[in-house]
Formats: C-alpha cells, sequence, structure tokens
C-alpha cells in the first residue's frame, strides 16, 4: 500500500506542476465579450488536457473531475464543459472475475441463480460492469458488478487528496480561497455512496414511487434477493437511448407529454421530496418499446435539504418574474460571501443577468440561468451551496435532454405554469415538523394558566416590573459627571497658567528670584493643582476597572 500511495503522490505533484499555473485557479471567469457558446472562457486545450489527465489516474479521479463538473462558482467554463465529457470507460473484467464476485456475494454458482448470464458485458467502467442476464423465474434483470479492490483504491487515494487538500487549505492562499477540505468531504460522501450499491437499489426504490403518478416515465426495479453492496440486479429496460435518437426518429412520436412529465417529475423531486438525480444527461434516458422513458444509473444522487429546497423555489419564482434584486437577496442568504465581496456590485451583475434572461423569453435555459448565478457568485466572492450547483447542473443537462427530445419545449414556461404546486411546496408542512408544533402549542398551553396567575399577583401587589436591557442612565450619569469635572479643574488650571503669565508682567514690591511673589503663587497652585488631577485621575480610573472585573468575576461565577 505504501508503494501505490507513494506513486499517488507523484502522480499528483506532476499534476500540479502541468496545470497548476494554468487557468484552473483562476476561479469563475466571466466575459461579457465572449457570446459563443462553442467557446467557453478559458484556455480548451489545456481544459482537455487537465479532464484526459484526471481519467488516466483512475475511478476516484474521475468522479472527482466529474463533481468539480458540477462547480461552476470555481472553475472557468472550459474546464467544467471539459470534465462533464469525462468518459469513465475502461477495458472490461475478465469473466472469471465477473463470475468470482458474483458467486461469492451470492452464495451459489451463477447456475443455480440464474437460467443465462452473458459474458460480453453491456457497458463497462472504472468502478464496475454491467451484464445482462435471466433469472431462474424468467425475470429479465442487468447485473451491476464492482470491480475488485476498487474500494481499497479509492480508499488510498482519498488518504493523499485530504492530506493534501489540509496542507493546501493551511498553507496556500487558493486552499483558503476555495476550502479544497470541504469540497473532499462532499466528494467522500458522494463516491461511499456509489461504492454501496445497497444505496443505488434504495434510489431506485425512491425514484419509482416518486414517478409512479407519471404513467410514460419508468424507472427500472432492483431485485433485493440479487443485490449486495458490491452486486446490483435490477430490471432489464430494452429501448433506445435518447442520444441515439435522431429528429426522423421522433417525428411519429408524441414525445410533448413525455417532456412535459419528466419536466414535472423533476420539479416535485428536487423541490417537494427534495432527492436529485445529478446526472440526468440524454445519455441516462431510454426510450423503450412502448414509447415511454426510462430513468437509468442512479448512482449519483443528492439529497435537498429543506432550507435549500425553499431557496430555490425562491429563486425560480424570482427569476421567473425578473426580480433581479429578490434574485441577489436570495443567493446572498444561501451563499458563504469571501473577504471583498461586494454585495452593490453582486446586486447590479445579478439584476443584469435576470434581465437578460428574462428578455430570451421562451428561449431562457433554467439550468442554464442557474449556472450563470452560481459562476457569477463565485466572481463575486459568494461560495453558494454545493446543493444549488447540483441542482443546477441536473436542471440544465434535464434542459439539454429535453430540448433533444423537443426542441419547441420552454422550461421557463413550464416553470411558471406550475408555480402555484411549486409553492404549496415550500409551504408544506412534514409530518414530524406538525407533531414538534404540536408537542410545543401543548407545552405553552400546559404552562400558560401558572405563568398568566403569577403576573397577575405581581400586578395586584405592585411588584411586577419590566427589566429592559438597554443603557445603564446610573452609569453613564456618573461617567458623564465624572468627564465634566475633569473639564472643570483642567480649565480652572488652564486660567490660573494663563494668569499667572499675565501678572508676571505687573510690578510688584514682593518679588521671588526676581519675579513678581504673586505670579510665582499662583504657578506653584497649577502645577500641584495638575499633579493632583493626574493622580486623582489614575486611582479612579483604577478603581473603576477593579470594579467591572470584580462584577466580570462574580458574574461568571453565577453562570457556571
Amino acid at each position: 500500500m505504501t508503494g501505490l500511495k507513494d506513486n499517488r503522490y507523484v502522480a499528483l505533484a506532476r499534476l500540479v506542476r502541468r496545470h497548476g499555473h494554468s487557468d484552473l485557479l483562476a476561479g469563475a471567469q466571466l466575459d461579457e465579450f465572449d457570446v459563443d457558446d462553442d467557446a467557453p472562457a478559458g484556455d480548451a486545450d489545456r481544459a482537455t488536457a487537465f479532464a484526459a489527465d484526471l481519467e488516466a489516474l483512475g475511478p476516484t479521479f474521475i468522479k472527482l473531475g466529474q463533481l468539480l463538473s458540477t462547480r461552476f462558482d470555481l472553475l472557468p467554463p472550459a474546464y467544467t464543459t471539459a470534465l462533464e465529457r469525462l468518459q469513465d470507460s475502461v477495458e472490461p473484467l475478465p469473466f472469471a472475475a465477473v463470475r468470482e464476485v458474483v458467486e461469492a456475494e451470492l452464495g451459489a454458482t451463477l447456475k443455480e441463480r440464474f437460467s443465462e448470464f452473458t459474458e460480453e458485458p453491456l457497458a463497462a467502467a472504472s468502478i464496475g460492469q454491467v451484464h445482462r442476464a435471466v433469472l431462474r423465474n424468467g425475470r429479465e434483470v442487468v447485473v451491476k458488478v464492482q470491480r475488485p479492490g476498487v474500494r481499497d483504491v479509492v480508499r488510498e487515494d482519498m488518504a493523499v487528496l485530504e492530506r493534501l487538500a489540509s496542507v493546501a487549505d493551511n498553507r496556500t492562499e487558493a486552499g483558503r480561497t476555495f476550502g479544497f477540505g470541504r469540497l473532499l468531504d462532499q466528494f467522500r460522501r458522494s463516491l461511499a455512496g456509489e461504492l454501496d450499491y445497497r444505496r443505488e437499489a434504495r434510489s431506485l426504490v425512491t425514484f419509482g414511487e416518486l414517478t409512479a403518478p407519471y404513467d410514460l416515465l419508468v424507472v427500472p426495479q432492483p431485485v433485493p434477493e440479487y443485490s449486495t453492496s458490491r452486486i446490483l440486479t435490477m430490471d432489464y429496460v430494452e429501448g433506445r437511448k435518447v442520444t441515439d435518437i435522431g429528429r426522423l426518429g421522433l417525428v411519429d412520436l408524441d414525445v410533448r407529454p413525455i417532456v412535459e412529465q419528466l419536466f414535472s417529475a423533476y420539479l416535485h423531486m428536487i423541490l417537494d421530496a427534495g432527492v436529485l438525480h445529478a446526472d440526468p444527461h440524454p445519455g441516462n434516458l431510454l426510450l423503450t418499446d412502448d414509447d415511454r422513458l426510462a430513468l437509468l444509473d442512479l448512482g449519483m444522487t443528492a439529497s435537498v435539504p429543506p432550507r435549500i429546497q425553499n431557496d430555490i423555489i425562491k429563486l425560480l419564482l424570482s427569476i421567473s418574474d425578473g426580480d433581479g434584486e429578490e434574485t441577489a437577496v436570495v443567493l446572498a442568504a444561501m451563499g458563504h460571501p469571501l473577504d471583498g465581496f461586494d454585495p452593490a456590485a453582486f446586486r447590479d451583475d445579478v439584476s443584469h443577468l435576470v434581465s437578460e434572461a428574462l428578455a430570451a423569453g421562451s428561449d431562457v435555459s433554467v439550468g442554464t440561468v442557474l449556472m450563470d448565478l452560481s459562476r457569477l457568485s463565485g466572481h463575486h466572492g459568494l461560495r453558494p451551496p454545493a446543493e444549488m450547483s447540483m441542482v443546477g447542473k441536473a436542471l440544465l443537462n434535464l434542459d439539454r435532454a429535453t430540448s433533444h427530445l423537443d426542441p419547441g419545449f420552454s422550461p421557463a414556461v413550464a416553470i411558471r405554469t406550475n408555480v402555484s404546486e411549486i409553492f404549496a411546496a415550500g409551504l408544506k408542512v412534514s409530518a414530524g415538523g406538525l407533531i414538534a408544533a404540536a408537542i410545543e402549542s401543548k407545552t405553552f398551553m400546559a404552562q400558560l394558566p401558572n405563568r398568566a396567575n403569577r403576573i397577575m399577583d405581581s400586578l395586584a401587589d405592585g411588584e411586577f416590573r419590566i427589566q429592559v436591557q438597554a443603557i445603564d442612565e446610573e452609569r453613564l450619569h456618573t461617567v458623564i459627571q465624572r468627564v465634566a469635572n475633569r473639564v472643570t479643574l483642567g480649565i480652572i488650571i488652564a486660567a490660573t497658567i494663563l494668569g499667572a503669565a499675565l501678572v508676571v508682567r505687573v510690578p510688584s514690591e514682593w518679588t521671588v528670584l526676581g519675579y513678581p511673589g504673586l505670579a510665582i503663587l499662583f504657578f506653584l497652585f497649577a502645577v500641584c493643582a495638575g499633579v493632583a488631577m493626574a493622580v486623582w485621575v489614575v486611582l479612579t480610573d483604577r478603581k473603576v476597572a477593579h470594579t467591572q472585573r470584580t462584577a466580570s468575576s462574580r458574574s461568571a461565577v453565577r453562570l457556571h
């Protein structure tokens, strides 16, 4: 393991040396003059090379690149574009290794569990590969098999990345700005979930329940008895990938109801149920033989907390209404401002972006707007929550899928059409929340009579007092009096010195050292008064400071 870790350090050192001085760490870049969608800001060649280098490092770094492709607030557009095209495709495992894993996990031979099991995989990736099979009862399925040893590789890679992230966060300006440790924590949770196929099986069940009301959507269901943390058996769905169907192939299909149900289902999942299929690109959507749409590859999912749901609802509504000011307020409340964040400049740029989006009318892409808002936030030093970037990426991929199926479909119009449902989702209270509110109400009502009686008794006895934490008027009066006394004494001493200086010029029979005696007497009085005043100031200030420290100590003792 030590040799593997050392090799990883060497490989990462080469990666940093090659790309550390590129525009990778320039953050989200804005270029108002770059209006060509095919030429995103940043060096496209360097971005492509960076993606290729990550792909060569194996599964951990491929998944890391896929996560970074959602962070529009951190990376320039050229890099997010290159990273989202990462191909997680490798040479397939020998069938003997696949057989060994499946039989070890199921505790039986392939012939005992399956009537058919194809040796040629349908797809092969760095974490696992998929084979078609038929159960003994005739049910057609696909079996997803995890590669042997992949967890050990990921564990070692994560240890290396965590150590490097800690060093970067503590010793580099880029680390303090971007927070690599926090980013890596999110990545660890996501990757751990993908390595546990039981979680994907639960996601299949969850998304199957959420899409049940939509008759044109289908999610393959798992076979629990044939699924473990390292293998996943699910229904086989016959059909064609959306990306493989051209415009002529869609002419005879009524795709508008399919697209409307797909978009509505995703709005319901994100804004109501709080779950997110983070990668709904057209390649993961299958048009079945019975003209339905199947959702595949649910390994990359995430939860959307209620607070984020409400914020995204408000964002979508404010964008739909063209209210840039409200959009900026919601974004600022969601994000974490860094040093140098300028709310006024941020508000102006967000208002301009929302106005441009509104001017686009039905051509506007909701996912693109959220992506641009994330990038704009990063440019101004405001880090939005990771969930917002994932929602933006999901909606962006969803826009691409709906656009491919039905170019005339408008996501913005669909959001405005369903605005009442979105608003109702934001007002929805969970059963747990209702129970908690009921318990609080019960406690309040049980204690109300006793508290009301105590208040009424205090009023009747003339002992009712209201304590307000405001300015201590007595102490303020003492301080003002002390300041006035000092100023008055200072004025008297100054007047005495001035009078003595004038008397010096008046001839006098009584002299001291050749000067009028009265003037010398005034000077002595002023000096003594000045010294006495200085001593008095020092002593009274010490006494006040000692009193304050004593009072603070007593308060601390009472608190403990």
